[in-house]
């Protein structure tokens, strides 16, 4: 009994933290990020749900500066690593090496850069698809196979990756199989003249404030199993099942649009990501409970890199978030 109300108290006392994160967290980060405030809420719902993030912006918009200050404020150790075209995989899971030991010379594993609690991919796609499944073992099983052993990653583990806009020069797309590893693809764009102005104008003086740690990785691990624990009713569930499933062509009771636009529509990870980041969101805004509002909210993020536009769509002028609009307006919440 006493271990039951001991497990009750902590997860309440994480609740309450959760509930009052929200505002505490952007009040910290604005000593160095301007704006973005809905960037800043997705970043942070992937993050207490522990998935990993995508971030999609041309250069110079803080993508890497956001990264790190998150790493800061929940104290967290950070490696970056700048993908670029001649990026081997041991690069970045590390490799064997001649060592000299008290029993002579041996092949020992010198760990890599992603052995940290949060990893900066940065430019992902400016580096071929072979270096870039190396992070596939890592996003999915927290774990690193090299030589035949295998290396636990460090909890809590996120990969953080950015990438350049597609069509720019020298960039590689992203295989189907590693962007559904990701909960979201968050999509930073340019501020408006006022943040641009309030960022040159803070760039350009005196040195910066320094970002105040507010939680412990064993804290942000203690927010993530309330998370989990978040009820759900089974309706909104199967709404999140809908809209996953209606962004499929070719099915049955797929709508002609889906069917005229979509390549390649978002799998089960989809669904289990929009009711995972609704259990985040109700509790960062105060709720016990996941509304359909929840799912909606975070279906941009999770459904834009999982839903693949066809030639006709890019013909047409169709995007991915005209398509994501149309699964809004066309899957109901409640049948």
């Amino acid at each position: 009994m006493i271990a039951e109300t001991t497990d009750y108290e902590r997860d309440r006392e994480a609740v309450n933290r959760l509930a009052n994160a929200r505002e505490r967290i952007a009040a910290e980060l604005s000593k160095v990020i301007v704006g973005q405030r809905e960037v800043i809420d997705e970043m942070l719902i992937a993050l207490l749900s522990g998935g990993h993030c995508l971030i999609t912006g041309a250069p110079g918009l803080a993508k890497t500066l956001l990264v790190k200050s998150l790493a800061d404020l929940f104290h967290l150790s950070f490696h970056r690593i700048q993908f670029t075209p001649d990026l081997m995989p041991s690069d970045i899971t590390g490799t064997e090496m001649v060592s000299e030991t008290a029993q002579g010379r041996e092949m020992v594993f010198q760990k890599g850069p992603i052995f940290a609690n949060m990893i900066l991919a940065d430019e992902i796609n400016r580096t071929p698809p072979k270096t870039q499944s190396a992070l596939l073992e890592a996003m999915q099983e927290h774990q690193v196979t090299a030589a035949g052993t295998t290396f636990k990653l460090a909890e809590p583990f996120f990969v953080l990756a950015t990438q350049n806009p597609i069509e720019m020069e020298g960039t590689y797309p992203l295989p189907e199989a590693q962007l559904d590893r990701f909960m979201f693809n968050v999509v930073i764009d340019y501020l408006p003249e006022d943040d641009e102005v309030a960022v040159v104008t803070r760039t350009t003086g005196g040195k910066g404030a320094k970002i105040e740690p507010l939680f412990v990785a064993g804290e942000l691990m203690a927010c993530q199993e309330v998370v989990r624990k978040v009820p759900v009713a089974e309706e909104v569930v199967r709404y999140a099942v809908r809209l996953a499933a209606a962004s499929r062509p070719g099915r049955e009771g797929s709508s002609e649009f889906v069917n005229n636009y979509v390549n390649w529509g978002a799998g089960l990870r989809a669904a289990q990501f929009l009711i995972l980041g609704g259990k985040t969101r109700a509790l960062l805004e105060g709720r016990a409970h996941v509304s359909p509002e929840d799912v909606r909210a975070l279906a941009a993020p999770v459904l834009r890199h999982r839903v693949l536009p066809n030639y006709r769509a890019e013909a047409e002028g169709i995007s991915v978030a005209k398509i994501i609009e149309h699964l809004l307006e066309t899957v109901p919440a409640k049948l």
